[in-house]
């Protein structure tokens, strides 16, 4: 295994998903591609795609910086990328388009109630994804 792939948010889950691919990739000779996905609200796409264009790029600005500041020594292992749309969608995109081997992604205890109004997105990849899946609690 060489690519691995994060969905990050920032959440404690997800810096210590960080943590354990980065880990990995250290293991294998690898890399890392930390993806943040970025949610559209239904019935506001149009402003969405907007706001998304124009703040994409400093988007993706602040959340390598955010990276690079959590693993300051593992920044030449990691690339970033800011998508929009379903955090679940995007991810397993993201495995076809960029031959990921891996997915490590975080996990948060929402309870029952959080994830029938949410859902889970660590649920939805396990139960999708074609490549091996760690949850980081």
């Amino acid at each position: 295994m060489k690519h691995f792939l994060v969905g990050y948010d920032g959440s404690p889950s997800s810096q210590r998903a960080l943590r354990f691919a980065v880990n990995l990739a250290r293991a294998c000779g690898g890399r890392v591609r930390v993806v943040n996905a970025v949610k559209l609200i239904e019935g506001a796409a149009d402003t969405c795609a907007l706001v998304m264009a124009d703040s994409g790029a400093q988007r993706a600005d602040e959340l390598l910086a955010d990276v690079r500041a959590l693993l300051p020594e593992a920044a030449d292992l990691i690339d970033v990328e800011v998508m929009s749309g379903c955090p679940g969608e995007v991810l397993l995109e993201q495995v076809r388009r960029h031959g990921i081997d891996h997915i490590v992604i975080g996990h948060t205890e929402r309870g029952a109630l959080g994830r029938w109004l949410l859902g889970s997105v660590s649920d939805d990849i396990l139960a999708r994804a074609h490549v091996p899946v760690t949850v980081v609690r």
